[in-house]
């Protein structure tokens, strides 16, 4: 049995159905982020630079991009002949095959591989938070306080606690009541969703309470053990932390980027994150081309205007087209003369020339008013949209469209089109 003080689980299976088409064929923890990454990279970058270097990612949704992209765990150093990253899927038992059902179930359905290392602690993470945070020092903390439980928190506002599962502490931060979404929080005191688990604790509960329904840490794991006299504790944690579990969240937190002073900073030498790299040339920028206050990814060729945008990697942005205030993923193509203005193309869309986006005034969406709720356009991966139509506020597109898709060459805002076939 191979010995390893902590290991971490990141839970990476999650479909990120708030993201609407951007997770169409894609898991969250996959989906592009500013300009070079991919979500997941961030806390498998925390988890090396935190110096735990065993780490199993459960997947389950469309996992194979995000297993493409992690392969043997190389970028982040996790390349290991004991520990390193291992790709953990769902898989059939003697008694038939279970997929994951809440975030406990899918660790509880691990415990073989949790044991093989017989570790003195468990690190549960999120495979779709934009943070930095070293582990090590959250593990002090929770030594510390010999506690059972160490539950990552950070204040948010008062209107905003009723989203999160929210912590009620003593003085020395011992946890006293926990509450998972109250309507009425007494605390704005959130939890991050980092927990660090005393291996005896995570395997007792997980075994007492593996045939509780989707079984979760929020609903049911930690509110067992409270209950049962554990020592729970809240690590207070103040950096930068984002859930962009939300189109208007994730596109905020790709703006925050390109502050100039950005509140979250890729560039820092002490605390890199680490990216599975492509072979790919250098950016070209022509004579013609205009960049304002933005990211521009490797192998891009911009020949026109960029404004406070982040760009990926491989994409063409063709002379007279503008685009303000927008991502666009790799490998699209902006033609000619379009407008792009505060849209989200995933990766491989092309843009017609002469093409207008994200012009208008809001409009409700009629198409999924819980998850298209923000001024943004929204196009998914392998996207086409035809020369000289317009696309309003608050819109969907998914598919290659034809220019018989825009009545009088517009699609309205609060509109969508999702061609046959483009989603499931």
């Amino acid at each position: 049995m191979i010995k390893k003080e902590m290991i971490a689980m990141l839970l990476a299976g999650g479909q990120g159905s708030r993201l609407g088409v951007l997770t169409a064929k894609v898991a969250k923890p996959a989906v592009s982020f500013g300009g070079k990454y991919r979500i997941i990279d961030f806390p498998l970058s925390n988890c090396i630079n935190s110096g735990v270097d065993t780490v199993g990612v459960l997947t389950q949704y469309q996992p194979l991009r995000l297993n493409t992209h992690i392969g043997i765990g190389i970028p982040w150093d996790l390349d290991r002949n004991v520990g390193g990253v291992t790709i953990l899927p769902p898989y059939e038992k003697s008694k038939g095959s279970d997929f994951y059902t809440g975030t406990a179930n899918a660790i509880y359905q691990n415990l073989e591989y949790m044991e093989n290392y017989n570790p003195d602690y468990v690190l549960i993470l999120s495979g779709d938070h934009i943070y930095k945070m070293d582990y090590e020092v959250m593990l002090d903390y929770h030594k510390a306080n010999n506690a059972d439980i160490t539950i990552a928190a950070m204040p948010v506002p008062m209107e905003e606690a009723s989203r999160f599962g929210v912590v009620i502490t003593d003085d020395s931060n011992r946890i006293l009541e926990f509450e998972e979404k109250p309507q009425t929080p007494r605390s704005n005191l959130a939890s991050m969703g980092i927990y660090i688990f005393s291996w005896p604790t995570l395997r007792e509960a997980l075994v007492r309470m593996k045939d509780e329904p989707g079984c979760d840490f929020g609903k049911h794991i930690i509110p067992y053990c409270h209950g049962n006299g554990a020592r729970v504790f809240a690590y207070e944690y103040n950096g930068y932390w984002k859930d962009v579990g939300t189109l208007g969240s994730y596109w905020e937190a790709n703006m925050e980027l390109i502050d100039i002073i950005p509140e979250f900073n890729l560039y820092e030498e002490y605390w890199r994150v680490y990216t599975k790299s492509d072979i790919i040339p250098p950016q070209f920028i022509s004579s013609e081309a205009k960049i304002e206050k933005s990211v521009i990814g490797e192998g891009s060729e911009i020949f026109g205007h960029v404004i406070n945008s982040v760009i990926g990697a491989g994409v063409t942005i063709e002379k007279g087209a503008v685009v303000r205030d927008s991502i666009v993923m790799q490998g699209s193509r902006i033609c000619a003369g379009a407008e792009v203005t505060k849209t989200i193309l995933a990766e491989d869309v092309t843009v017609g020339a002469r093409s207008q986006l994200g012009v208008g005034d809001y409009a409700p969406s009629t198409y999924d008013p819980k998850v298209y709720q923000f001024d943004l356009v929204t196009v998914g991966e392998h996207s086409t949209i035809p020369e000289d139509v317009k696309v309003g506020k608050n819109t969907a597109i998914f598919g290659e469209t034809q220019a018989e898709d825009y009545p009088d060459g517009l699609l309205a805002s609060g509109d969508y089109i999702i061609k046959a076939g483009g989603m499931r």
